[in-house]
């Protein structure tokens, strides 16, 4: 939360919804209106999805399974050049994907169109720089996330989060019993079906925590005021490009 407020401060914005869930798919979308992602049980932007994702987390449960799925966390306002394009430690991008890795359940992260990109030929792929006088430099589009070279662009961060089903469940698998090495089914629990929604959530708080991490290693301070005078300085350098 502190995180998160310091960051409001320099007009940054971190969001979350759910794009799948049990192989329920969202439709992608332009814009997230976040408000309809409020309003929805699953914390979706579609709501045609997200009742379908409903039906479906009522169906895993008369099964007695999980569902896992993906979450996206949209960061908007972060400044460019957050990041480091030489230190392997220091890039943005793979400390985001670090944060939202050790998220429990989470097997996966993308960043941007990462295992899209992977598919298509390097034209379909690159965001192209354009520069006008009145707006300064702009990308075409954002298929990498808001990153280029492990630093921030200035576009939208879009960081991904792939959760496995969880282990816990109302029809137990077989396991072993460690002492004995008997066959033994394991010990039945109580278990929600999915924390995907959830999860978005924390996705949210991990990559405010290492946002405001990089806001402050690059801008540096000893008080807020500070820290404004630095990051409002820095913006305006770059505007003059």
């Amino acid at each position: 939360a502190v995180a998160m407020r310091l960051l409001e401060e320099f007009g940054v914005a971190i969001h979350s919804h759910v794009t799948n869930i049990g192989g329920v798919h969202a439709t992608p979308l332009e814009s997230v209106d976040w408000a309809i992602v409020a309003a929805s049980p699953v914390r979706c932007a579609d709501p045609e999805a997200s009742g379908a994702m409903v039906k479906a987390i009522d169906q895993a449960r008369e099964r007695g399974t999980s569902l896992g799925g993906v979450f996206e966390v949209v960061v908007e306002g972060a400044p460019a050049g957050l990041g480091s394009y030489v230190h392997y430690d220091r890039r943005l991008d793979a400390i985001l994907g670090r944060a939202i890795l050790s998220i429990h359940a989470v097997k996966g992260t993308e960043i941007g169109d990462g295992v899209l990109a992977a598919t298509l030929p390097g034209s379909k792929v690159q965001d192209e720089i354009f520069y006008t006088k009145a707006g300064g430099f702009r990308r075409s589009q954002n298929r990498s996330g808001g990153f280029e070279g492990g630093m921030t662009t200035g576009q939208p961060l879009v960081v991904r989060g792939f959760l496995k089903p969880l282990s816990t469940l109302r029809k137990p698998l077989r396991s072993v019993e460690i002492n004995t090495k008997r066959k033994v089914m394991a010990t039945v629990e109580r278990s929600d079906v999915t924390t995907v929604p959830a999860a978005g959530i924390v996705g949210e708080a991990m990559i405010a925590l290492e946002l405001a991490r990089a806001v402050l290693e690059k801008f540096g301070g000893d008080s807020l005021r500070e820290l404004t005078r630095n990051v409002t300085a820095y913006r305006q350098q770059l505007r003059r490009f």
